[in-house]
């Protein structure tokens, strides 16, 4: 097993009285897609959140290849090879592809936008995706769900960013977008990003996950094989299982309710 690129250690975050992580310790491998699964309110976005630099934590640490970085910010974490889609997309409808991909980031040539060379990046990005995007010129309104995931992620990767986090990509989508999404996920892992995948949805994990970490109360409650079953991956979920060590089996709770009763004040973020 190699090495991890980016490593949570102890991580807790509060929002006022709210504890929506506690104590949690995470590894991310270069090809390797990690799944983060749990219920409303286990912590999930606030992870992606503190691993994109989108929130900082106010216990622990985060490590890039073994060494201590801050991420304060999410232009800090692009700084570090990290970059982030969230479900919320961002994308500017009556903008075309290349417009999409590169805003903020134009490429100059001299005092002027050089159209050519953004247009030939966005197809080459479009391209490593194996994207079935019709014209890089038409705007992304006219896209499905796929396709317009498959830009945000495009844009993410300017910069060749070591690790990206997907929050949430298949949300709302139907079979065959999904699908669109889920061999945009295996790219990724085949060109070498660590990915880490938010998702409630269980054929996801089933297709991709190489591990799955479980939060429940914002906190760690096992990681699983890629293979493990979605009925054991729920029984985690909804605590009818005692925390699991990495790798190892889960284990019945004699107590499912107390985990609840010791989580605080039970007041939880996603």
């Amino acid at each position: 097993m190699s090495a991890p690129v980016l490593s949570l250690r102890g991580v807790s975050k509060n929002f006022g009285g709210v504890r929506a992580l506690v104590d949690v310790d995470v590894d991310v491998r270069e090809h390797e897609v990690l799944a983060v699964v749990g219920d409303n309110g286990a912590g999930k976005s606030t992870l992606a959140g503190v691993v994109a630099g989108a929130f900082r934590p106010d216990a622990g640490e985060v490590l890039l290849d073994g060494a201590p970085v801050v991420l304060d910010s999410p232009a800090a974490a692009r700084a570090h090879g990290i970059a982030a889609v969230f479900q919320q997309l961002a994308l500017v409808d009556d903008l075309d592809v290349v417009e999409n991909v590169f805003l903020g980031q134009e490429t100059l040539r001299g005092p002027f936008l050089d159209e050519i060379a953004m247009e030939r990046e966005a197809w080459g990005l479009l391209d490593q995706l194996a994207a079935t995007v019709p014209s890089v010129r038409q705007p992304v309104r006219t896209l499905s769900g796929g396709q317009r995931q498959v830009v945000a992620v495009a844009r993410a990767l300017l910069g060749a960013p070591r690790v990206l986090v997907l929050d949430e990509p298949t949300a709302a989508l139907g079979v065959r977008q999904t699908a669109e999404v889920l061999n945009l996920i295996e790219k990724l892992r085949e060109r070498g990003h660590a990915v880490v995948l938010i998702s409630h949805q269980a054929g996801d994990l089933q297709a991709v996950a190489d591990r799955i970490l479980v939060l429940r109360l914002g906190r760690v409650h096992g990681e699983f094989a890629g293979d493990t079953s979605y009925e054991d991956l729920l029984a985690a979920m909804t605590g009818a299982v005692r925390p699991a060590r990495p790798g190892g089996p889960a284990r019945p709770s004699t107590d499912p309710g107390r985990e609840r009763r010791s989580g605080g004040t039970g007041a939880v973020h996603r």
